[in-house]
């Protein structure tokens, strides 16, 4: 943890020095503060009931010393927290911007995984976690110790005996603190941190999936998820605050200790003739001081260890390997025509016992059309994972025009693969947005050109705000076919040379179907295109079919060809669909 804050604060080296430098000055500052004090009692009780005009100078000059000790610690203090806003607000925005660029770049097996909704409770909790122990460690345990150390120092100086009883009884105090809120307070407040993650979790899965929630009835069946889900958290929250408040009633009895003990002795000192009305001052000063660090030590502990809670997920993204990685210096795939090969491609998934793909061999030449058929499970979806490099295999070869894509950069693999899935994820932006996406420089001439060509011009027009129209979560405010047509316009825009159709158009009804389609066929017009098809009728134009099982290619032809080979997969899955008795997942 502690190695993780220091590579945010050692990026900053000069405002760190003067951060140091500025909470020292008010640290030394505040310790001046039981000195000057003793000092005005000292000259005022010296003075006795007629003070002379060599008093009168001497206790205006003892409050000067004061305002001066006051005014000094204030500034100081504005300067310290003035560096620290500029340091603060730099290392929090790192921290946030690192996580996610972590978390983007996960594997997709990551982030089947994982409740989005979580993850991002995680990183915006960890972002107020590290100002929390930030704040904890520079505003507060920094200066304590250093007027701790100074405070000792003068008393054990003046009254050995005192600084020791100060020295021992702190001691106390920190170890207690310490322990009791890493054995004691740490383990429930890990526990309530895990059942804050699961509220953020529990709620983004059922108002992402509302539509749903709508479709069955089930607001009831979802109050009562999440209340069970409440329930273990207002447990763990109750245990977790009642543990904090018993450290804190421990704190308290030791700082009466203290006060009894110092008082004692001053008085005794004071009895035996080895301290004076300012020395008791002094002795009381100091204790109103120490005692409330001490007190602040306490909370500033539980702080420290509640923020290392709370920043543990970061911190675990930032050690968690990506998965899919780049090799050093990995240049950028040059896209040609959109030759793809698969050579002797050995890949199983995480979970998987055996591989689903086993010295796999395919060649798909530039410009072909073809379409992967076969039931579900058998190796389409992961074809199109695999060639944009969403997994790396275990074995063997992936090239686009004979380029070997995990030598390459992902991001330029990635742009050379235009996906219209079957149900397109829209972002919660603009439509102008949403289809410049696949290339965020465009020019607003270049964004109409392709939604003009994807038909989707004619009802972005109809919008009041046109193409600054917010398309709500994942795209919620337009129809099926609408965001259908914004995904296409996004591929125009790509202009990638190989095209992946995962059956555009199966949702639609038939009227905007036939304008999908029609944009679609247009959309691959010269470019590689891969079709996974789930409805068999749609692939009757392509050059040839691929027929999947259990990840292999076992059969291959036209449409023609297959549906006319009886007996053939092909030919039995066309018969099923054809007769209505089953359908074909991906």
């Amino acid at each position: 943890m502690a190695g993780f804050v220091w590579s945010h604060w050692r990026r900053h080296p000069l405002m760190l020095a003067g951060l140091i430098v500025t909470m020292l000055a008010v640290a030394g500052l505040d310790v001046l503060f039981p000195v000057v004090s003793a000092y005005l009692i000292d000259t005022v009780a010296g003075a006795g009931d007629k003070p002379d005009e060599a008093a009168i100078e001497a206790a205006f000059l003892a409050v000067l010393f004061l305002v001066a000790q006051g005014l000094g610690y204030n500034l100081a203090r504005f300067a310290a927290f003035r560096i620290w806003l500029r340091f603060a607000t730099h290392c929090m925005y790192a921290i946030v911007s690192e996580a996610f660029a972590r978390v983007q770049r996960y594997s997709a097996d990551w982030h089947s995984d994982n409740f989005a909704g979580a993850t991002v409770r995680k990183i915006t909790r960890g972002m107020w976690a590290y100002d929390l122990f930030a704040d904890t460690v520079y505003v507060g345990l920094f200066p304590t110790a250093a007027v701790l150390i100074g405070v000792t120092a003068l008393l054990t100086w003046q009254w050995p005996l005192i600084g020791l009883t100060v020295t021992v009884i702190s001691a106390l105090y920190i170890a207690v603190t310490a322990l009791l809120a890493k054995h004691y307070v740490a383990p429930v407040n890990r526990a309530h941190n895990e059942a804050d993650s699961a509220i953020g979790a529990a709620l983004a899965d059922a108002v992402t999936c509302d539509s749903a929630v709508k479709a069955f009835g089930a607001e009831a069946r979802e109050d009562a998820r999440l209340s069970h889900v409440l329930l273990s958290w207002k447990e763990r929250a109750l245990r977790a605050w009642l543990r904090m408040e018993n450290l804190n009633i421990i704190q308290v009895l030791i700082l009466n200790v203290m006060k009894f003990a110092l008082f004692a002795l001053v008085i005794w000192f004071w009895i035996e003739g080895k301290a004076d009305v300012g020395g008791v001052t002094f002795v009381l000063t100091s204790y109103l001081l120490i005692s409330g660090y001490l007190r602040d030590v306490g909370q500033h502990l539980q702080h420290l260890q509640k923020a290392i809670n709370e920043l543990d997920d970061v911190v675990a993204f930032s050690r968690l390997p990506v998965g899919v990685s780049d090799p050093e210096g990995a240049p950028d795939l040059k896209p040609g025509k959109g030759e793809i090969a698969f050579e002797d491609v050995t890949f199983s998934y995480r979970n998987q016992a055996a591989p689903l793909y086993r010295r796999f061999v395919l060649k798909i030449a530039a410009g072909e059309k073809v379409a992967l058929v076969g039931p579900s499970g058998s190796g389409k979806s992961t074809f199109v994972k695999l060639l944009q490099r969403l997994h790396d295999i275990g074995e063997g070869r992936i090239l686009i025009d004979r380029q070997n894509i995990a030598l390459m950069a992902q991001t330029s693999v990635r742009r050379a693969v235009a996906l219209v899935p079957q149900e397109p994820i829209l972002f919660h932006r603009s439509l102008a947005e949403n289809i410049a996406y696949a290339r965020p420089g465009a020019s607003r001439r270049e964004i109409i050109e392709a939604a003009k060509r994807a038909r989707a011009h004619e009802f972005i027009a109809k919008f009041p705000q046109g193409y600054e129209t917010l398309v709500g979560e994942r795209g919620i405010k337009l129809s099926g076919g609408e965001r259908q047509r914004v995904a296409i316009a996004r591929a125009f825009l790509a202009d990638a040379p190989i095209l992946v159709l995962d059956e555009a158009t199966s949702s639609l009804d038939s009227i905007t179907e036939s304008e999908v389609q029609a944009a679609i066929e247009e959309l691959m017009a010269g470019r590689t295109t891969i079709i996974i098809a789930h409805r068999l009728s749609t692939v009757r134009a392509v050059d040839r079919i691929l027929v999947f099982r259990d990840g292999a290619v076992v059969e291959q032809g036209t449409y023609k060809e297959l549906a006319g080979a009886r007996g053939s997969l092909f030919h039995r899955l066309h018969a099923e669909q054809v007769a209505g008795l089953s359908g074909v997942g991906g």
